[in-house]
């Protein structure tokens, strides 16, 4: 089952159908029409809004389903049969149809066709057949959209909480029941008005994510993606485990792109996987590396993939973009620490097994880049960071993030300007275009229909009863709280994008981690890393099977080399939710002081730096058994906070100190022993 859409060509031309036949011309201009469509009305009513909120939405689902319907089949087997295609055509005129059945009854201009001279939102609980009827078939257009774009879990779930919602009264207890509402009562509340299929889900797609899609789109376009792994490459061309190194790099700056962990994969991962094999790697660890690596791309500011978007609509008190992005610097920074000691100690280790490991350089035909090569990096180099830079900069001078991606996407077409290799020329922006439009079908088709989920929830009154289930279980322990939650997180991500995870969970659980004195921002992080690690844990690891079809590995077998190398990121919630300075916040929610945070990450990267020798056992040598479990008692006590012991008025942490004080007395005996196999080897 597919939660994130996986790049295909960027060529113009509509692949084939069927073996052996031509696609129809027809259809690849359609949807290089209407992908150019949804990019421009976007841009423009963003910014310069003419029409009503509902019919922004309405315009914007309605493009996403055309696209949707010519762009995926009705069923894989059915790609070149004549019926199945033309109930694709079908299927898309009805979404027209519907969709601007609620754009005349919204926009003043159509006044003259309002019944009762009403508009749709004013006639709120008095909606008459017609309505009920096009909300109905636009509901079961959004369920079938949904269902071709991501797979069968999340209509099936929708379709699990409109049976709660019409028969709540039956239920037990333990299940939540309520008074239960009739069908009409229902299609009103999920789909005619503003809490359900345009509601915040599609909302923060059409206001936020699908211009940083657009951002990314333009970015590869000018050869970024190109620059990335050239710049890897650069940086460890000589050192040891050099294309596991440029895996993990590369995956997080691209990650930071493209925020979908199964594109990053596929991109990157065409590279890099072949290199790390024949380096020494197996082929399911150089898979599981890529997965890992890809997954994290998705938590790396300022891009971070949509669940970013959705904090600014959720989060209570209300957080900026930039306050968002401060919080997740240091954990990323954390993961990806994690990775490269994971992958340098693996690589010593097979050095000392194996003798001299290939490093990139000999994948070099002449072991240096050509003049031309060199150019087009420094350019594309410049559009990259200029790009990047620039963002940063409109988001810290003020602007809302709408504003500033749509500034930063101008900077972007100056930039390029500046040398043939990165200069977009008009079909160059029209594949742009293009793929931007085709990469946000999945995103948009799954906003619309996580909006009935939310309809429903909000409907019924589940989102403020759930919670009631947990606090008890929080009562006796926070940490058991959270484990509930994660494991909720992991579950749901296993059949759904992780947006649509983090945003089910923080509808339903994200005020119970603020009622239990956690930190609200911290709390809507624990929900969205989870969410993403979703990716990388077995068995259903999407980023994972992504690669391991590249490295022609065992699915599983790289599902849990992916899980392996990601454990840290399993620790990073409960460290933030413990820690918030490492958030940059204090534990009233307000800014940390310097100070605080800095002991919070060095305390961190230590624990970290001591469970990635655990996890890899080998430092300057290689490390016993009862070593790694002491390394990872080590890791345990600088992880978890602990009480703290006052010395003096001073606040002293014995846990934490415990641990580095056993981290370094570990280290010094192991690096005595690398002396010593220095010296027997000489």
């Amino acid at each position: 089952m597919q939660s994130e859409p996986i790049p295909e060509s960027a060529s113009l031309e509509v692949k084939s159908d069927t073996p052996g036949t031509a696609a129809p011309r027809w259809r690849g201009i359609a949807l290089l029409s209407v992908g150019t469509i949804l990019c421009l009305f976007t841009l423009a009513e963003v910014n310069y809004p003419q029409l009503s909120p509902q019919s922004q939405l309405a315009i914007f689902a309605m493009l996403g389903m055309v696209l949707c319907f010519l762009h995926h089949p009705l069923h894989s087997s059915l790609k070149g049969h004549r019926v199945a295609r033309a109930s694709d055509l079908v299927l898309a005129l009805l979404s027209v149809l519907a969709c601007s059945y609620f754009v005349v009854q919204t926009e003043p201009a159509f006044a003259s066709f309002w019944a009762d001279g009403q508009s749709l939102g004013n006639r709120a609980g008095r909606e008459n057949s017609l309505d009920f009827a096009v909300g109905g078939v636009l509901a079961i257009l959004v369920l079938e959209a949904t269902r071709r774009s991501i797979g069968l879990a999340l209509p099936l779930l929708s379709l699990l909480f409109i049976g709660y919602c019409l028969y709540g009264q039956v239920l037990p207890s333990w299940l939540l029941p309520h008074r239960g509402y009739a069908l009409d009562r229902t299609i009103s509340q999920t789909v005619l008005q503003g809490q359900g299929i345009f509601g915040v889900a599609l909302r923060v797609m059409f206001t936020y994510v699908f211009l940083f899609v657009i951002f990314g789109a333009f970015l590869k376009a000018t050869g970024a993606t190109g620059f990335i792994i050239d710049f890897a490459k650069k940086v460890f061309r000589n050192s040891l485990g050099g294309p596991a190194k440029v895996s993990v790099l590369s995956s997080g700056l691209m990650g930071s792109l493209s925020g979908s962990a199964v594109a990053n994969t596929v991109t990157t991962g065409t590279f890099t996987i072949p290199m790390m094999r024949a380096s020494g790697y197996s082929a399911a660890r150089a898979a599981g590396i890529e997965a890992a690596a890809s997954s994290g791309g998705a938590l790396v500011p300022p891009v971070m993939g949509a669940a970013a978007y959705m904090m600014l609509e959720i989060v209570t008190p209300a957080v900026t973009y930039l306050q968002i992005v401060q919080a997740a610097i240091l954990p990323a920074v954390l993961f990806y620490m994690s990775l490269f000691l994971i992958v340098h100690f693996h690589s010593k280790q097979l050095a000392a097994r194996e003798g001299k490991l290939a490093t990139v350089a000999d994948f070099e035909s002449d072991g240096k880049k050509t003049e031309k090569a060199a150019e087009f990096n420094i350019y594309a180099g410049l559009v990259f960071v200029g790009a990047f830079a620039s963002l940063l900069g409109f988001l810290f001078f003020g602007y809302s993030p709408f504003r500033a991606v749509t500034l930063s996407l101008v900077v972007i077409l100056i930039l390029s300007c500046f040398h043939p290799s990165t200069r977009l020329n008009v079909r160059s922006l029209l594949e742009a275009l293009r793929d931007s439009a085709r990469d946000v079908i999945p995103l948009i088709c799954a906003a619309a229909c996580v909006g009935i989920v939310i309809g429903v929830v909000t409907l019924t009154g589940a989102g403020t009863r759930f919670p009631s289930l947990i606090i008890p279980i929080a009562e006796g322990s926070l940490l058991l709280a959270l484990l509930v939650i994660m494991l909720s997180s992991i579950v749901l991500g296993m059949g759904l994008p992780s947006v649509v995870c983090y945003l089910l969970l923080a509808t339903l659980i994200g005020d119970v981690l603020g009622d239990l004195g956690v930190v609200p921002l911290a709390g809507h992080m624990f929900i969205f890393y989870f969410g993403m690690l979703s990716m990388v844990t077995p068995p259903v690891a999407l980023a994972a099977f992504a690669a391991s079809s590249i490295a022609g590995a065992p699915m599983m077998a790289t599902a849990m080399h992916a899980f392996r190398s990601s454990l840290v990121g399993f620790f990073l919630p409960f460290m933030f939710v413990f820690r918030p300075e490492l958030l940059m916040l204090a534990p009233d929610g307000g800014p940390a002081a310097i100070g605080d945070i800095t002991l919070a990450f060095i305390i961190a990267a230590i624990g970290t730096a001591a469970f990635a020798i655990g996890l890899t056992g080998y430092y300057f040598d290689a490390i016993t058994k009862r070593g790694r479990i002491l390394y990872f008692v080590a890791a345990g006590l600088l992880l978890f906070p602990g009480n703290t012991t006052l010395w003096e008025g001073l606040a002293f942490p014995i846990h934490d100190l415990g641990g580095a004080i056993l981290f370094v007395v570990l280290s010094v005996i192991n690096f005595r022993a690398g002396k010593r196999s220095a010296l027997g080897s000489a």
